[in-house]
């Protein structure tokens, strides 16, 4: 049998990026990487309803820099700033080093694999039929353009004695191709008959090496699946 792989570690370098920017000496590796752990547990545990999509963490040589990828900017920063700061004040105790906050709203988050992992979850938390639940959100993400989705739910399944695995899947997901920017996420959902895992793989077309733009600048070139078979970018 073959084993799975993320298709965020499969890409990283190639079109994804790291969650964790920085470098450190043997020594204090550990304790660096433990403090990330900390602060997306923090994060996550005190913003649950915010939509938490990722958290990408930097190192400077003073400073560590926060960003908060969300679907609801306002649960983070609160009436006035006042979480926010809240946020910033409990996390500068915890390192003991001087830390930057920012927050980014996620403008489609029914294209986003980790929020769409959460919602669907979430409604399993609250007895919805789960092929209800997966086919909404399926069909809401396919309205916001993406060119292939596909939701894995595993566990007692409505309450089944025995646990099992269904998936549900809607247009292309080519998995093996590394330019395809395949975004993926994942949530446990704890029902009263116990853990049910959601997997969620999302296609959002294809994305070329940096090429150069009539202007000079180099950057990414984000191409539809339809486009690159249809030979209309080289």
């Amino acid at each position: 049998m073959g084993h799975k792989v993320s298709p965020l570690l499969l890409r990283i370098g190639y079109i994804q990026d790291w969650r964790s920017n920085w470098f450190a000496k043997k020594q204090d590796y550990a304790k660096a990487l433990y403090q990330d752990f900390q602060i997306r547990k923090y994060i996550k545990e005190n913003f649950k309803q915010a939509g938490i999509a990722k958290i990408v963490i930097e190192r400077l040589a003073d400073k560590v820099k926060i960003k908060i990828h969300t679907a609801k900017p306002g649960i983070i920063i609160g009436r006035h700033g006042q979480d926010i700061e809240r946020l910033r004040e409990d996390l500068t105790g915890m390192l003991k080093q001087e830390l930057a906050i920012d927050v980014i709203e996620v403008k489609l988050p029914a294209g986003n694999a980790q929020l769409v992992a959460e919602n669907v979850a979430l409604q399993l938390e609250k007895r919805i039929a789960f092929r209800r639940a997966i086919k909404r959100a399926i069909e809401q993400a396919m309205a916001q353009g993406v060119k292939g989705i596909k939701i894995s739910a595993a566990g007692r399944l409505g309450g089944a004695e025995m646990s099992r695995r269904e998936s549900y899947k809607q247009g292309k997901l080519p998995l093996s191709t590394l330019r395809a920017d395949i975004d993926y996420g994942f949530r446990e959902a704890l029902t009263t008959f116990g853990l049910i895992g959601v997997k969620v793989w999302i296609y959002k077309g294809d994305v070329l090496f940096p090429v150069k733009s009539p202007s000079g600048d180099r950057q990414a070139a984000r191409v539809l699946s339809e486009q690159t078979q249809q030979g209309e970018v080289a």
